[in-house]
């Protein structure tokens, strides 16, 4: 498991010119959809989702062009997939659309090397049989006896955070309820001191964060230096799990046949795609599940009224929420979509959040409706061989979530409009405002 401090340093610095800076750099500004020639229509702009405008331009892009063009001066070619249809095909084809070259929108071919690539990956961005090698070395941990076992202490922990919130003053729900309830399941997971559960939580976050101002961080130097903390930190963890192993995740890699021998930076791509796939997305989908019920209260009546209704809720929740906007492929060879010509090299950004709005598979697409009869159709955890292997444990949270709630609180009403990740990649939150009232 060696490589340099240099190494790693320089792998973090290659992408200092991101596409996301680039359009972030444009401002925020953007017409509305409307005013925008087709052409000139970007849904990877992070200020679309961090101002919730992102609906208007990909219904646009399902009507008029659901295989839309793009160029970046730092990103070169890319493909926006939009439609149902179109995602769950380039989703369920790997040896078409290739997951080896990343799963965000990244460099021109030419920015980043193939030995940087290689360094710092994960099997998420690997295409078979690595792909299906070190993903086994993990799945245990999604098995259906390792969750039945796990929900006592999710239930525990959940009651535990869920009676200790204040009554009659308003709280931040992202910071109270679901970054303490995700980050302590992801401290168990990886058998991570419980007294540094937020370093996960921050980790987490700089991942896909983009550089601003006042940002998660503000710098590219700034996102390095973190970064390298997490590969010490984990560096440190990797060692005493070598001699003294567990069940954890950190040891499942460590002593998994096809990840033992890898050097550090290549255990640091799997095991920040652990920590990002454990964190942003079920607490994005825990928070997304008080405001968009509080945005439909007849919904929420429903679901008081019955909470028989909560494993219905569940796929419903997930599908409007949509905690990561897209992943990306990159074409193996020239072929063919929706009737453009994609080139070998091209980037394919398949945008489940808009797959998830399609009103040819779900009929009001906009609204959450908990009884809706094809929820469990939609693709926020990805088609094919990369299906989200952390899809149950999620649910299982959500759920055990909400039936505790439903046990303590007559409501949960937010206050005010939620903050919202500055991101086209990871759709969330990052403040939500809301008071509770107790039975």
């Amino acid at each position: 498991m060696s490589d340099t401090a240099e190494d790693r340093s320089t792998y973090l610095r290659s992408d200092v010119y991101t596409p996301e800076m680039e359009m972030a750099e444009k401002g925020a500004d953007v017409p509305s959809v409307d005013e925008l020639a087709l052409a000139d229509i970007n849904p990877a702009n992070p200020h679309l989702f961090k101002e919730d405008r992102w609906q208007e331009h990909f219904a646009r892009l399902r009507s008029e062009d659901p295989v839309h063009f793009n160029e970046l001066e730092s990103s070169g070619r890319y493909w926006s997939v939009t439609s149902y249809d179109d995602v769950r095909a380039v989703d369920g084809d790997w040896q078409t659309y290739s997951s080896a070259r990343g799963i965000t929108l990244g460099l021109r071919a030419n920015a980043v090397s193939e030995e940087q690539l290689r360094r710092l990956t994960s099997f998420i961005s690997m295409d078979p049989p690595t792909h299906t090698e070190q993903r086994k070395t993990v799945r245990g941990v999604s098995a259906p006896s390792n969750l039945k076992n796990m929900e006592p202490l999710i239930r525990e922990r959940t009651a535990a955070v869920l009676d200790s919130l204040p009554e009659g003053e308003t709280f931040d729900w992202v910071d109270t309820v679901s970054i303490e309830l995700t980050t302590l399941m992801l401290a168990t997971l990886f058998d991570f001191p419980l007294e540094d559960r937020r370093k996960l939580t921050r980790w987490s976050d700089i991942v896909f964060a983009v550089p601003e101002p006042g940002g998660v961080v503000e710098t590219q130097a700034q996102k390095v230096e973190e970064l390298m903390e997490c590969v010490s930190y984990f560096e440190g963890l990797w060692e005493q799990r070598r001699t003294n192993p567990g069940s954890d995740l950190v040891s499942m890699l460590v002593h998994g046949e096809a990840t033992r021998d890898m050097p550090t930076l290549e255990h640091l791509g799997n095991l920040l795609l652990l920590i990002v796939g454990g964190n942003d997305t079920t607490r994005n989908t825990m928070t997304g599940s008080v405001y968009g019920l509080n945005t439909f209260p007849d919904q929420y009546d429903k679901l008081v009224a019955d909470s028989g209704l909560i494993p219905r809720m569940v796929p419903e929740i997930i599908r409007w929420q949509t905690p990561l906007s897209y992943m990306r492929r990159t074409a193996n060879v020239d072929t063919e979509l929706g009737g453009k010509q994609i080139l070998a090299g091209d980037q394919i950004l398949m945008w489940y959040i808009s797959a998830n709005r399609d009103e040819s598979v779900f009929d009001n697409a906009n609204v959450i409706d908990i009884e809706r009869h094809n929820a469990d159709r939609q693709l926020s955890f990805g088609y094919g061989i990369h299906f989200c292997m952390g899809s149950r444990l999620a649910e299982l949270q959500l759920r055990v979530l909400w039936e505790e709630i439903l046990q303590r609180f007559e409501r949960i009403e937010v206050q005010e409009e939620p903050e919202r990740t500055f991101s086209s990649f990871v759709h969330g939150y990052t403040k939500l405002p809301v008071t509770v009232t107790r039975r």
